[in-house]
Parts: C-alpha cells; structure tokens; sequence
C-alpha cells in the first residue's frame, strides 16, 4: 500500500495538469465567454486520432504549461474535432456542429488549423503546425491581434 499511494498520487497530479487546458466545444457559448471576459478566440481544427501534426501541436504548444497559463487570461479556446476511430466519434450534435463551423471558417479543410477571432467572429488571422517554442507559438497568435 505505501508503494501504491505514492505512484496513485502522482498519476493524479498528472492527470489533472494534463487535463487542465480549458477547451470549449460550444462556440456560440465560447462568443458569450469572449465578450464577457474581453478574450480573443483561438479555434483550433483538429484531428485528434489521426492527423499526426495536429497531435504534436498539442504537445508542442496546446499542453504546455506556458501556453496553458497564458490562455487561461488571453483567450477562449475552442476545439471543433474531426476524429475518425470509431472508438473516440463525437455525438451526433457536435459532429454537426464542428461540420458547420468548419464551412465557415476551415473551408478547405486544412488540419491542423487555428483561427484566431473577435469574439464577434471576426478573423484576425490563420496558423497551422509550426515548429516552435509555446513562447513563439504565443507571440505568432498574439501578432494577429494587432
């Protein structure tokens, strides 16, 4: 039991770090949030089981704690996932709902792809992958901002 504890513990601090980026799904919510809160919007198109530069943006820039600290004052994040497994499909509703933000803002299909927006839906601009630092990555969605 002593041995179990120790490790327990640490597999729930690593848990709860990895699980504390605040994603949102809902964007009509995420707007309301934005206004409120005086936040830019970063909607991130993604693929998460099976765009290979979409999983490394999330480990790279997403999970981080420096990007996780600096989003949680500076903007609303928004997931509109497009899984393919079987195992991880969306419900019905948010499937449609991330098909409909998709023809608005991702009309090409590009994964990964980030929009960077006024809570009023205006585009500042777009990013894919890079490879770069959370701070590079944070100073590029900033720049759009103006």
């Amino acid at each position: 039991m002593k041995k179990i504890l120790p490790i327990l513990l640490l597999f729930l601090a690593t848990y709860t770090t990895v699980q504390s980026q605040e994603w949102n799904t809902n964007f009509a919510a995420a707007q309301k949030r934005a206004t409120k809160e005086h936040k830019t919007i970063i909607l991130v198109f993604q693929g998460s089981d099976w765009c290979a530069p979409c999983i490394k943006l999330d480990r790279a820039i997403w999970s981080t704690e420096t990007f996780k600290k600096y989003a949680k004052d500076h903007f609303v994040m928004v997931q509109a996932d497009f899984p393919r497994k079987k195992k991880n499909e969306l419900p019905a509703a948010l499937k449609a709902h991330n098909e409909k933000l998709a023809d608005t803002y991702n009309k090409q299909g590009i994964f990964p792809f980030v929009v960077v927006m006024t809570p009023e839906g205006k585009v500042l601009g777009q990013a894919t992958y890079q490879k770069a630092t959370p701070e590079e990555y944070i100073k590029m969605l900033t720049d759009f901002e103006g």
